[in-house]
């Protein structure tokens, strides 16, 4: 008996050294993906995954392609992103492994993607062959190909032309309902796919509307999933979907927003997912023009415009609306513009350096990370000092995407 309790007792001894040299190592193992991100190394084709906590880098993952225009959405649990790069690339990494999972070729040139409402599915956008393609965000195996073919019956007096063709889609966002939208570039289209059974082999259903306007270059969806709205290169003014109508209708707005005033060459598309809302005002990009359309939430009707020092290419809201960052298209782009939505006004201008290319905001808004792709660069900002914080080096940079996406519609 007392051997038994003298082994019992070492046993036990054993079990709590055991735990106690263990626990902190696994314990140091561990972190959450709140705070995690990635910045786009266009020239090198690679990725740095950062943290916001402390402002550094974690490292870095390379072989993800041609990533000149590349975009990135968030698994439902923030811990994979999913890259879309130019050359059709599809690429799924583990922010926490700092690996790639998997990487597929699914098209000749893609424009962005979304991923639905539940985290399952991945859309992907091409401008090369054109067209939707959807996998499940698991295994990146397509479950779904949708062509953006078109055809449009053009009359010129007596004279009926059919045109046809497949569009480039751009402006691809998620929407409650496992639902897609996107535009028909080529087309002058928006299309909704219903993909709630998608998973199911059930193919999406398409609903189209069709003669929206001028080449649609871009679109948005508001932060409630309700509303998606776009650009119209082609044409002074935007259009507009409500999604929780019970029968959808396009319907225009900011017709002839800039009638009267002479364009300017377009060097760079403003992007609308950048676009800023603040309490009950949108702040748009206007195309070939120097300055913000400020816009009624609730009427969508243009109430104003703020000139800024250049075209802007992108305007972003701090989360909380008081602010909107502004940068600049070529050969304006090594500025940046702050804006009080209080006041309106010009809060301050400074110049990071050349090619000015993507801001992104950490979930509160107490800092906004910056690309300044010519130098190198990454420079961080107190949005409240407007003072720089930190910079960090970076391989040609562009896109900033934070996990935190994962938790909001429509990035």
């Amino acid at each position: 008996m007392r051997m038994a309790n003298t082994i019992s007792r070492r046993v036990f001894a054993f079990l709590i050294l055991t735990l106690f040299l263990i626990s902190p190592t696994v314990a140091g193992n561990l972190r959450g993906t709140g705070d995690l991100g990635l910045i786009v190394e266009r020239a090198a084709g690679s990725i740095q995954i950062i943290e916001t906590t402390n402002n550094t880098s974690l490292g870095r993952i390379k072989g993800l392609g041609d990533l000149s225009h590349a975009s990135a959405v968030f698994s439902r649990d923030a811990r994979f992103a999913f890259i879309f790069g130019r050359d059709g690339g599809l690429t799924k990494v583990d922010l926490l492994t700092r690996k790639i999972v998997k990487r597929v070729i699914q098209g000749g040139n893609s424009i962005g993607g979304a991923i639905s409402d539940d985290g399952r599915m991945v859309a992907v956008s091409n401008y090369s062959p054109g067209g939707v393609k959807i996998f499940r965000t698991d295994t990146l195996e397509m479950i779904a190909d949708i062509p953006a073919t078109y055809g449009q019956v053009i009359k010129k007096g007596t004279t009926t032309i059919t045109i046809s063709g497949q569009s480039k889609t751009v402006g691809l966002v998620d929407a409650p309902g496992k639902k897609f939208v996107f535009s028909l570039y080529n087309a002058g289209e928006i299309w909704v796919a219903d993909c709630s059974k998608c998973l199911e082999g059930v193919k999406p259903k398409i609903t189209k509307f069709k003669n929206v306007g001028k080449l649609p270059y871009d679109g948005l969806i508001t932060g409630d999933g309700r509303t998606y709205i776009a650009g119209l290169f082609g044409e002074d003014g935007m259009v507009k979907l409500d999604l929780w109508q019970d029968k959808l209708k396009a319907e225009r707005i900011l017709d002839g927003y800039g009638k009267g005033e002479k364009k300017l060459p377009v060097y760079k598309m403003p992007h609308l997912e950048g676009w800023a809302l603040a309490g009950n005002r949108f702040f748009l990009p206007a195309i070939g023009h120097h300055e913000l359309l400020v816009m009624d939430a609730g009427s969508f009707k243009q109430i104003g415009s703020f000139p800024v020092y250049g075209q802007p290419v992108f305007a972003m809201a701090r989360p909380d609306g008081r602010q909107i960052w502004v940068n600049f298209a070529h050969p304006r782009n090594d500025t940046v513009q702050v804006i009080d939505t209080h006041t309106m006004k010009l809060l301050k201008e400074f110049k990071p350096g050349k090619a000015v290319l993507h801001m992104e905001f950490t979930p509160r808004g107490e800092q906004v990370w910056i690309s300044v792709r010519d130098a190198d660069r990454i420079d961080i900002y107190d949005t409240k000092t407007l003072k720089l914080v930190k910079s960090l080096p970076a391989q040609k940079p562009s896109g900033i995407f934070f996990a935190a996406r994962a938790m909001r519609t429509g990035l």
